[in-house]
């Protein structure tokens, strides 16, 4: 699993990167997103944020990648413990 943070200034250029990042995970929180793929698509991402976005970020913008394992632990609180569960409602 990778998870990607970012922290972009100008909201059009947030918006396009956000839509970006969703193609390939989901949204935990505003600007953080998880991909549940293999090295291949998170060599994909980098190259893209290298080649394609980097140019475009200010001084003040950062993209946060971070790679995580199988023996990595996750806890959650609040609303986001409900993501790996089922829910079910009658």
């Amino acid at each position: 699993m990778i998870l990607i943070s970012y922290d972009i200034a100008d909201n059009k250029l947030r918006t396009k990167f956000s839509k970006y990042i969703q193609r390939f995970g989901h949204r935990l929180q505003y600007s953080v997103y998880e991909i549940d793929n293999g090295p291949r698509i998170l060599d994909s991402i980098m190259s893209d944020i290298e080649n394609t976005w980097e140019k475009r970020f200010s001084e003040t913008d950062s993209v946060l990648i971070f790679h995580t394992s199988k023996t990595c632990k996750m806890v959650k609180y609040g609303y986001a413990k409900h993501d790996d569960e089922s829910v079910i409602v009658v």
